[in-house]
């Protein structure tokens, strides 16, 4: 149960996110994409720059900000799930970006250029 719960709680934050990117002008290009190496939750475009994003939230900072749970490990793993979507999808080389959105209790902060 507490595992559908927290899943539930993530796409609710995911679907805040993701209303926030669409206000901003973003067109939104996948959700949950997923691949053999792994997964991002929002996949975007800004004008021309595909936009690779992680959606973190916590309810306090007691183990620290939700940007900081992308880690070093983490980043590196969307990294080669961006290679894969970008390999996939575009035959050109294309401009990326790897942005973070944190949702701190209710408090969401996009951070572009994260990595």
């Amino acid at each position: 149960m507490e595992k559908q719960n927290k899943k539930a709680v993530g796409k609710a934050y995911e679907d805040l996110a993701t209303a926030y990117l669409i206000e901003k002008g973003y067109k939104i290009l996948e959700r949950n994409y997923r691949c053999r190496v792994g997964e991002i939750d929002i996949i975007a475009k800004e004008q021309e720059i595909v936009v690779f994003i992680e959606v973190k939230y916590r309810k306090t900072t007691a183990f620290g900000s939700p940007a900081e749970a992308v880690n070093y490990y983490k980043r590196q793993r969307i990294l080669r799930i961006a290679k894969w979507y970008l390999h996939a999808h575009y035959n050109i080389e294309i401009n990326c970006r790897f942005d973070v959105i944190e949702i701190l209790d209710k408090k969401l902060s996009h951070i572009e250029a994260a990595f």
